[in-house]
């Protein structure tokens, strides 16, 4: 079973017009096992693979996420682009509620996450600049326009602990910082799709102005679910217009980002480490 394109979003985006669910792929991974069964089939000609990032009925929170389980599925499945989509509060005014951001910047705010496949003898050293695929941004900048969703290129997404939102103080202090939108789950699965070398954009929806707006000084949970709910209508639309629109060579640099990372000695790494990351790492240590 293969994809040639993953999509993280929430429960019921495989579900989507047009998509054609073939089979259910429940997978175990060297780092356990994913949020979900991925669900694999036929999108605009291409094959896709769809993980719920929390799960059925959305039971794993932000912080409980196995992100390595996660990518590494998709590496499993032959995925070379993952397309993730996620709920994000509004530190600009400009950017409104319904608005989508592909931002192409992050923000580290969150404590001890699992956000590397490398450790236990192998070090590794990735780019990490600029960390969204620029061909991948393009695509979704374009399939937005084809779906006439409003939606801006570029801006920074701060990733936040959770799984209470932010004070005030913390809202105003981002602000100033010049962040864009603020989130809970996309930074970590950013930085192991480059480990993993698979080209990753977020698609940000905003649902909310955070709390730092006068009128939006009290974030609710049924408040960002209805405007979820709204945008699944436009989630759906722009997902399938990148999926069509994905050109089938890569001109970017994620699928050698390990070519030049790895600084141990090939001689002294575990066995068993080398066995845990031979799908990752194989082909530069044979």
């Amino acid at each position: 079973m293969q994809a040639e394109i993953g999509v993280i979003g929430g429960t019921g985006l495989y579900a989507m017009p047009g998509f054609e669910a073939e089979e259910e792929a429940a997978l175990e991974t060297p780092w356990g096992a994913p949020s979900e069964a991925y669900v694999v089939g036929r999108l605009a000609g291409k094959r896709v693979a769809f993980l719920a990032r929390h799960g059925k009925g959305h039971r794993i929170s932000p912080s409980e996420l196995n992100f390595r389980a996660n990518v590494h599925g998709f590496k499993q499945l032959g995925v070379t682009r993952i397309i993730s989509l996620s709920a994000v509060g509004s530190l600009k005014e400009e950017l409104r509620p319904l608005d989508f951001v592909i931002p192409d910047q992050f923000f580290d705010r969150t404590r001890g996450r699992d956000s590397t496949f490398f450790g236990d003898g192998v070090v590794a050293h990735i780019g990490f600049s600029h960390p969204i695929c620029p061909q991948m941004a393009s695509v979704m900048e374009q399939a937005c326009r084809s779906a006439q969703v409003t939606a801006r290129a570029g801006g920074t997404y701060l990733c936040m602990e959770g799984p209470a939102f932010s004070t005030v103080a913390e809202s105003m202090i981002y602000r100033t910082w010049g962040m864009d939108v603020i989130g809970m789950t996309n930074l970590q699965e950013a930085k192991l799709a480059r480990e993993a070398e698979i080209c990753y954009v977020t698609v940000a929806m905003v649902t909310d102005y955070d709390c730092w707006h006068p009128d939006h000084d009290a974030v609710t949970v049924n408040q960002i679910v209805a405007t979820l709910i709204r945008n699944a209508e436009n989630a759906a639309k722009v997902v399938a217009a990148a999926v069509a629109a994905v050109p089938e060579e890569r001109d970017c640099k994620c699928g050698s980002a390990l070519s030049h990372a790895l600084i141990t000695d090939k001689s002294r790494i575990p066995p068993a480490t080398r066995k845990k990351l031979e799908l990752l790492v194989g082909k530069y240590l044979d």
